[in-house]
Formats: structure tokens, C-alpha cells, sequence
């Protein structure tokens, strides 16, 4: 059995955290095994190493989120890389297509669908296991997991059953979102909250690529991406399905998808710089900034602080904010990448086009930038922090705190930290963002071999 994790979105109902590259299953704000806060992402990949099924897993993501899954979860983590965002049924095609032709899985073989961030027990993930037989004792074409339903939810999809055989029922159709009246009635019809987790012979999918004409080649069907159709997996494939099996799942499941959702399920009250009064209740702090936060007399608030914005609002009514800053296009002002991070402490336009970016970056002990080059902007580098290794056109030399490098537009250059390293990155020149890169070489010892042949100089 193999597993596919899909990973997208731009969790835009976390705002102001959650952003197009930290997306919310990135958040560390949970609470992790060892004591220290950790991600969604990063809980669920422990669940799929508990169970035996993280040697198994791909997840299925976009480029922009690639450096931040190598830098949560480790660079050994298999990915599927969408050439652009599309929507669910591409990503999945890709994916089994990836199976298909690199890593030789048979078209016999079950393949299951699941968020990378679903939050429950570890015995939920037992259950998943389960599908492969079901799949094969069934006969159908898709087999999915239902959550018992603890309430009449007007948030979730409903499965809804036309019989029930053993363990299992057969899927009659299916109910998006109803209302919370319509919902009791479901239950009572003994319906399933849909979690997005589902399963099918890798075969079931290679056969609809060759029915539309596409390749089924990984390396092809990345170059022909753009041919795939833009929909859901769920209008394309689970809506057309002759037969649908579901196994219920009766343990703990939350989507925590919203403020409200996931401040119930948080590692504590308060993270970040702040103080929440004895007379509030219910009311949670999220600071990401280097200034405090003081919240007085107020009960059911979120208070979320980062670089991109603040929010203030009552936890019942956090969800609207996606709505609210559906017009919001700023660029992300604080990144994680495989390397460390970086914020946005400052950015200018000026009247003849020229624009001025400053930002905090920290290269993490042992880790390294790629070594490249831009072709529109000059940077300027002050090192405040620790102790690094600077690869430039024809050297490598040391730097520490106190540094400052100049690095013209066109001037190949990497750094890599031998303890934390921090700088401050001033940018200048026109046309200025994250396209503006001609990367060369990822790894450290590759740049080091590139000198060594061309007999250039590196300074210990």
C-alpha cells in the first residue's frame, strides 16, 4: 500500500500567520511529544512513522512549499512537485503517476489519499490500513474513511449509505456542507462526516490519464501538466465512481482549519511576547513579534500577531476572515525555508521605480543558501550573528558578526552557517522578488568540488 499526503492551500482563514508559503500546516503551535511545539505537518508524519506507513508515504505539493516541508520534516521526505497550482485531481494524477513510472509500484497496488494535516489519534491511522483490504474484498473503485459524526456540523461534507455490510457500508451520494437541520436528519440516516481520506488501485487512475490522451510518465506529464484539467478529485473521479465503499471511523477527528478550531487544540494559552490578564477567559495570544502584547478584561478573543498583519476577533467568529482579506496581495513578510528564515523588516517604491527590500535572515548551524546569483538587484549584507563560510565568484572565505559584503547584481554567491547565522539583507534595483534567482548548486560539498576543479581559493 502506498500513501499519498497532499499538501496545499494557502490556509487563508489563519491569518495573519498563514500566508501562500506557510501554509497552516506549518503553524508550531501544538503540542509535541518531547515537550516542544510542533507543526500539524510534523505531528502527522510521526503518526505515519508510529504506524509503520512513513517509508510508504509521498506527499504531493507545490514548489513554493517544498523548502518549507524539507526544513520541518528533513530533505529524505519523497515529493511530488506540482509545475503550478491547479487543483486536487492534477496533483493526484502527477502523483501516481510518480509511483507509476519512478519508483515501479504495480497498477494493482491500493493507493491512499490523505490531507497532511488531519488532526487525530494515532489509531486512526489503523484504520487507514484497513483500506487496502477493503478495497480488494469489495470490488469497488474507491473505498473512503467516514467519521462518525459527534454533532450536526454545517462545516463538513456528509457520506450518506444505502446499505451496510459488516464493517463497511456501500456510499448511496453525497451532501456538502448542509444546513445544521439537514445535518440531523443525515445522522440519523446514519451518514458520515467525508475527512478527505480515500483509496483506489493506482491502476484506477493511470487508466483515466490514458483515457484523455495524457501521458502516464512522470516526466511527461510534468512537461504536459497545463493539459490536465483544472478540478477537484472530487468532481472528476469520486462523483463518476460506479461503486464507493466507506469505513467509519469513530475515534477523535478535527479539522483544525480556523481559529476557533485550532486554539482548542493548542500547546498553551499564550505564545510570544505578551500578558493575558486574570479576568479574560477563553482568550488565546499568538505574537510573532518582537514587541509585546497585552490583552485586558475580554473573554472568546483570538489574538494573532506576525509580520504580515494583526488580528483581533472573537473566536466564533474567525472564520470570516478569509472573506475579509481575500484582498489582501502583499507578499509574504516572514518565510521558512530548508536553510532557516527570513522577514521583511522594511520595503520601499520609490517615484523612479527603484525599490529597497530589508530583510532579517538566519541561516541555521550546519546548513546552507544555494549558491546563485541575481540578475536584478544588488545586495548588501551586514553579518550581526555567529559564524559562516561565503562562497563568492572565486573564493571562500570566513565571515562573522561585523561583516559586511557587498554582492553586485550578476555576482555568484552561497554562505554557509557554521553556527547560527544571522544578517541583515538590503536589496536595491527594479523588479524586485523571488523569481529574480539562478540557482546552481544546493549542496555544500558540491560547491566546495566546483572550486576545487577550478582551482579556486578557500580560505579556512
Amino acid at each position: 500500500m502506498q500513501l499519498i499526503l497532499l499538501s496545499g492551500g494557502s490556509g487563508k482563514r489563519l491569518w495573519p500567520l498563514s500566508n501562500d508559503t506557510r501554509s497552516k500546516q506549518f503553524l508550531k503551535m501544538l503540542e509535541g511529544t518531547n515537550g516542544e511545539k510542533e507543526s500539524m505537518v510534523q505531528r502527522v508524519w510521526g503518526q505515519l512513522n508510529t504506524a509503520g506507513l512513513s517509508e510508504s508515504s509521498t506527499i504531493a505539493t507545490s514548489k513554493i512549499q517544498k523548502e518549507m516541508i524539507y526544513n520541518q520534516l528533513g530533505t529524505d521526505i519523497p515529493l511530488v512537485i506540482e509545475p503550478e497550482r491547479r487543483d486536487t485531481f492534477p496533483a493526484i494524477a502527477l502523483a501516481a503517476s510518480f509511483l507509476l513510472s519512478n519508483t515501479a509500484v504495480s497498477e494493482d497496488e491500493v493507493v491512499v489519499v490523505l490531507p497532511v494535516d488531519p488532526y487525530v489519534e494515532d489509531k486512526f491511522f489503523d484504520r487507514v490500513k484497513e483500506l487496502e483490504k477493503l478495497i480488494q474484498i469489495s470490488d469497488a473503485d474507491l473505498a473512503l474513511i467516514g467519521v462518525t459524526p459527534t454533532y450536526p456540523s454545517s462545516k463538513y461534507g456528509y457520506i450518506v449509505p444505502n446499505e451496510n455490510i459488516d464493517d463497511y457500508l456501500v456510499v448511496d451520494h453525497f451532501v456538502e456542507k448542509p444546513s445544521e437541520e439537514n445535518a440531523e436528519s443525515l445522522i440519523k440516516e446514519n451518514a458520515l462526516w467525508n475527512c478527505g481520506v480515500f483509496a483506489f488501485k493506482l491502476g484506477y487512475v493511470i487508466k483515466m490519464l490514458k483515457e484523455k490522451g495524457l501521458p502516464v510518465n512522470y516526466d511527461s506529464l510534468q512537461e504536459n501538466y497545463k493539459e490536465l484539467p483544472e478540478i477537484s478529485f472530487d468532481y472528476e473521479v469520486v462523483e463518476k465512481a460506479e461503486k464507493i465503499v466507506a469505513l467509519p471511523y469513530g475515534g477523535y477527528w478535527k479539522d483544525l482549519g480556523t481559529w476557533n478550531t485550532l486554539t482548542e487544540e493548542m500547546a498553551s494559552e499564550q505564545i510570544g511576547k505578551g500578558v493575558i490578564s486574570e479576568d479574560s477567559s477563553n482568550t488565546h495570544l499568538i505574537n510573532e513579534l518582537d514587541i509585546p502584547v497585552t490583552i485586558v478584561g475580554v473573554k472568546d478573543l483570538v489574538v494573532a500577531a506576525s509580520p504580515d498583519g494583526i488580528l483581533v476577533s472573537d473566536k466564533a467568529s474567525s472564520p470570516k476572515i478569509k472573506e475579509l482579506i481575500k484582498g489582501f496581495n502583499q507578499r509574504p513578510m516572514y518565510e521558512e525555508r530548508m536553510w532557516g528564515w527570513s522577514r521583511v523588516l522594511d520595503y520601499a517604491k520609490y517615484d523612479n521605480g527603484e525599490e529597497m527590500v530589508t530583510k532579517r535572515i538566519c541561516i541555521q548551524e550546519g546548513k546552507n543558501s544555494s549558491y546563485h546569483y541575481h540578475n536584478l538587484r544588488d545586495e548588501v549584507w551586514t553579518i550581526v550573528k555567529g559564524e559562516g563560510e561565503l562562497a563568492l565568484d572565486n573564493h571562500i572565505t570566513r565571515v562573522k558578526a561585523g561583516d559586511v559584503i557587498h554582492l553586485p547584481a550578476g555576482k555568484k554567491h552561497g554562505v554557509k552557517a557554521i553556527e547560527d547565522l544571522e544578517f541583515i539583507e538590503v536589496q536595491t534595483g527594479s523588479g524586485i522578488s523571488d523569481e529574480d534567482f539562478t540557482r546552481l548548486f544546493y549542496n555544500w560539498n558540491e560547491v566546495i568540488e566546483q572550486f576545487k576543479k577550478s582551482k579556486s581559493s578557500i580560505i579556512s
